[in-house]
């Protein structure tokens, strides 16, 4: 596993947004894995930024998210869907055919997981997938378990994730309780991961989960077997692990 150090919030997002767009660069016709939440917000609007000035072309590239609330439609401004189209994929000459999110308003988990499986599939893989990390160690919404869930499936979000993504809300009742999500056998397919973190809310699970045991109790521990693993943090998240560096 890289470790890169950066300074703050915004040093990170830079430094994630370098590696996304070395791969375009070597790669115009490249499968780029997404993550949705607060910490790549930075990295997209540093992407944005750079198509701006004529540093990078989308138009070839495929997107695949991670993850999407089951129930919402993708005009519901808290979907996964809106979120990308908001902060990144309206602001870049991507084709929106080839940006792809889990169908939220499937009613039917099974037909849902294997359309989104199907899809990862005939893309021909993942070349670079983005994540975050979430409190209680959970990548895309692979919460802590018994065992690693392996495609896509249809998880009960835990109390602590739905907790978090409450300040999205008008009230925690509004919350989805579950969601579609990329399995851990699909993430670990990626040819590469990076994973962005930033404060000091982080420093305590990026411990357990790069430097403790491989768990499915911990989801993202599991990155520690992957060969080709970027962690991008800022100071506060990554205080506790200054002697691994």
């Amino acid at each position: 596993m890289r470790i890169i150090k950066a300074d703050d919030y915004y040093s990170m997002s830079r430094m994630a947004a370098n590696i996304i767009s070395a791969q375009i660069i070597m790669k115009p016709k490249c499968v780029i894995g997404l993550a949705t939440g607060s910490t790549p917000l930075g990295t997209y609007a540093q992407l944005i930024e750079w198509y701006k000035k004529g540093d990078l072309d989308f138009s070839e590239v495929t997107t695949i998210n991670l993850d999407e609330y089951k129930g919402l439609s993708p005009e519901n401004d808290q979907s996964y869907r809106y979120f990308m189209n908001k902060n990144l994929f309206d602001h870049i000459n991507i084709k929106k055919e080839n940006t792809y999110v889990p169908n939220g308003l499937e009613p039917d988990s099974k037909k849902a997981c294997d359309e989104y499986n199907e899809i990862i599939r005939k893309s021909g893989g993942v070349d670079l997938q983005l994540l975050g990390l979430g409190n209680n160690g959970h990548i895309g919404f692979n919460e802590p378990d018994e065992a690693f869930e392996k495609e896509t499936h249809c998880v009960k979000l835990s109390e602590s994730t739905v907790n978090a993504n409450s300040r999205f809300f008008e009230n925690i009742d509004d919350v989805p309780k579950e969601a579609y999500t990329m399995g851990i056998k699909s993430i670990m397919q990626a040819k590469k991961i990076v994973i962005v973190v930033n404060g000091k809310n982080k420093a305590e699970i990026v411990k357990k989960a790069f430097f403790g045991p491989v768990t499915p109790n911990v989801p993202a521990s599991v990155l520690q077997l992957h060969n080709d693993v970027t962690l991008v943090g800022d100071a506060e998240a990554l205080e506790l692990i200054d002697e691994y560096i």
